[in-house]
């Protein structure tokens, strides 16, 4: 009887973390998903992935997308997910901050949090005045070797989930985040080129409780540009103390200036 409880116990663990693999699917590129692409990716046979999604719908996780045999997220996932976002204060009192950056620098502004697996966009602010922006799209998963990441990998006080989403990372990067993050410490702020060659500055954010978000700029040439950069970077990080202050974020906490 007890290894039954416990076999019992142990699959209820396993359906649990399927379901969290099955949503992690979905993302910003990747709105509608089938049983067969579910089972593809994870490894499962397209009854069970089939069985999955349809108990997933009854549970009001996923819906029945337009196209034949598709899934998309539900409407709880779209309440929890309002709610999730509206309980991160930091969230709701950004936006001012981050228009103001935009609008001093000339250049995009970003406020990323952390999500399941790393930094996620949640807010964005785009400077109208220029005829080309640079854009990102709120809910876009930051990859590890972003400058929003490494702000999180430097500042973020929950080290199991740093370790979680480290693991599947290359060796070779793990090791140079990993020398990076404490350099960061010290310098308050990093940089970074994207593979499409615009570059990303980012300062830490914090709230009473210690971090609380990653703030960063957008730009091309004029993160390349040694005075233009001198002017952004400056601007960034008075604006992310200045939203820190606004959080009320701990004396000891990092100085970001």
């Amino acid at each position: 009887m007890a290894s039954r409880a416990v076999d019992g116990a142990g699959l209820d663990i396993q359906a649990v973390s399927r379901v969290g693999q099955i949503l992690g699917l979905f993302g910003p590129e990747t709105t509608s998903l089938t049983a067969g692409v579910v089972a593809e990716r994870l490894g499962l046979n397209r009854t069970t992935a089939y069985r999955y999604c349809a108990s997933l719908v009854a549970a009001g996780i996923l819906e029945r997308g337009e196209e034949r045999g598709s899934f998309v997220l539900g409407g709880l996932l779209l309440q929890l997910g309002i709610e999730a976002v509206a309980r991160r204060r930091v969230v709701t009192v950004a936006p001012p901050f981050l228009r103001e950056l935009s609008t001093e620098t000339g250049v995009t502004s970003v406020l990323s949090v952390w999500g399941s697996r790393g930094p996620v966009v949640a807010l964005e602010e785009e400077d109208r005045s220029r005829a080309v922006v640079v854009s990102v799209r709120p809910g876009t998963q930051l990859d590890p070797d972003s400058a929003q990441m490494r702000i999180f990998l430097a500042f973020h006080t929950d080290e199991s989930a740093v370790r979680r989403v480290l693991e599947d990372v290359d060796p070779a990067l793990r090791r140079r985040l990993e020398a990076d993050a404490y350099d960061l410490r010290r310098t308050g702020w990093c940089i970074a080129t994207l593979p499409d060659g615009f570059t990303v500055a980012a300062a830490p954010v914090f709230d009473g409780q210690g971090l609380s978000a990653s703030m960063a700029v957008l730009a091309g040439d004029d993160l390349i540009d040694p005075t233009s950069r001198d002017r952004i970077v400056a601007a960034l990080r008075a604006t992310a103390s200045s939203l820190s202050d606004a959080l009320g974020a701990r004396a000891d906490a990092p100085a970001t200036i």
